[in-house]
């Protein structure tokens, strides 16, 4: 379960997840691999900065393009 109380510019895993359209296991997949990186929360509800899950979905899609 998902802690109800966010920092604004924070997403939790599920909704970073959402946003770069992968799995939470691909989401710590990139924390692994340290393309993105856990701003905040607990090891177990760990939280995103929404700058860096946006950049990194921008990056992803041009990659896409490209």
């Amino acid at each position: 379960m998902e802690s109800q109380i966010l920092r604004p510019g924070h997403l939790t895993a599920h909704q970073t997840a959402e946003v770069l359209g992968i799995t939470l296991e691909g989401v710590r997949q990139l924390v692994r691999r340290r393309q993105l990186k856990r701003s905040s929360g607990s090891p177990r509800q760990p939280w995103y900065a929404v700058a860096d899950v946006t950049g990194l979905a921008t990056k992803q899609a041009a990659s896409k393009a490209a």
